[in-house]
């Protein structure tokens, strides 16, 4: 499910992730760094913010997640509105993406998320050690 299917009144957007994978942690640091403006949030798929968002969310820890003002979304599409939701150039770049047919972007998506934990191991908690204030629980 790659296209958005509801909203919520929990501040948005918000990257959900797998609180116990490596590449999931650097992603989020890497959001940290590039979300000058400070609007993204942050929280895993194991969390209770997570845990309480109305159903249909899904129940596959392998995927990223993105809650905005559009709705949910997840794979390729959780990672192409992270970047719209980023602004400037990465906004342009996460809008470009979706000119890739959705099948062929979460494939590559797929192929990553089943190989990230023996490519990039468990999670560090030193990488999210920058600014903590927007991680929800």
């Amino acid at each position: 499910m790659s296209e958005p299917t509801r909203t919520s009144p929990i501040p948005t957007p918000i990257l959900f992730f797998d609180g116990e994978c490596g590449l999931c942690h650097r992603t989020v640091a890497w959001f940290q760094r590039h979300d000058r403006r400070g609007v993204m949030h942050f929280a895993p798929l194991q969390g209770k913010t997570f845990g309480e968002l109305p159903r249909p969310a899904p129940e596959d820890l392998s995927t990223a997640v993105l809650l905005d003002e559009r709705g949910l979304w997840t794979e390729s599409g959780a990672v192409l509105a992270g970047l719209r939701a980023l602004g400037g150039g990465w906004s342009v770049l996460g809008s470009t993406g979706r000119l890739v047919p959705r099948c062929l972007r979460d494939a590559i998506y797929r192929f990553v998320a089943k190989r990230r934990l023996g490519w990039f191991g468990p999670a560090d908690l030193c990488d999210l050690e920058g600014d903590t204030s927007r991680l929800l629980p």
